[in-house]
């Protein structure tokens, strides 16, 4: 990332930060814009922080945050070589689903986080995110069930990025027979940064494995 778009991205996390564009702001104790390593060419999205994230202002930090650490671990990422966020960036009262209302007001970071990344590959983690990304290009959503692993090809202002949609790790917490479907997932993600890294898109990922 050149100079300037390091310094316009700051600007966009102090934004979050100070953001008070829906109700989640008289609720939150911090925003959590993001992290990671900004040059990355994959991006990491979720939904929502929940109550640890809201506590340290660092998104993926509770259980959740420790699976995710895992999986990646399991295709050969480290934590600190991706960029990690949520679709919405403050936490919703008692972790409950982000609103639409809620999505429509916080989505334009998103917008532009992307934009300044410009990672070639992004995975969703859960629906929202997933329906969020896949409605922007006219794909129809439907259960995340029925689409995580698919490999989507969308575009984000004027950057065509590659997508693969699975479960939010959260949902492996509560159901432990859907780890097998999210580790199942990763192992496609890493055939796609593979893939890519092969192919004509020379991106620099085997950096990042």
């Amino acid at each position: 990332m050149k100079v300037e778009s390091l310094e316009k991205f700051r600007e966009l996390e102090k934004e979050i930060v100070n953001c008070k564009k829906c109700p989640l702001y008289l609720t939150r104790k911090n925003a959590v814009p993001g992290e990671g390593d900004l040059r990355s060419p994959i991006m990491f999205i979720g939904e929502a922080p929940g109550r640890n994230e809201d506590i340290e202002g660092r998104p993926f930090v509770g259980a959740a945050g420790r699976l995710l650490d895992s999986l990646l671990e399991s295709i050969g990422l480290r934590r600190e070589k991706v960029y990690i966020t949520n679709i919405v960036k403050c936490r919703p009262p008692n972790n409950r689903d982000p609103r639409p209302e809620e999505i429509k007001a916080c989505s334009p970071y998103l917008d532009r986080q992307i934009a300044y990344i410009k990672p070639k590959l992004i995975v969703t983690l859960g629906r929202h995110s997933t329906k969020y990304l896949l409605e922007k290009n006219r794909f129809a959503f439907r259960s995340i069930l029925k689409i995580h692993g698919r490999i989507y090809s969308i575009k984000v202002g004027k950057s065509v990025i590659k997508l693969i949609p699975t479960l939010h790790p959260a949902a492996a917490l509560y159901n432990p027979k859907l780890l097998k479907i999210l580790k199942e997932d990763f192992n496609k993600i890493k055939d796609e940064i593979e893939r890519i890294s092969r192919g004509k898109e020379k991106v620099g990922l085997e950096k990042f494995l």
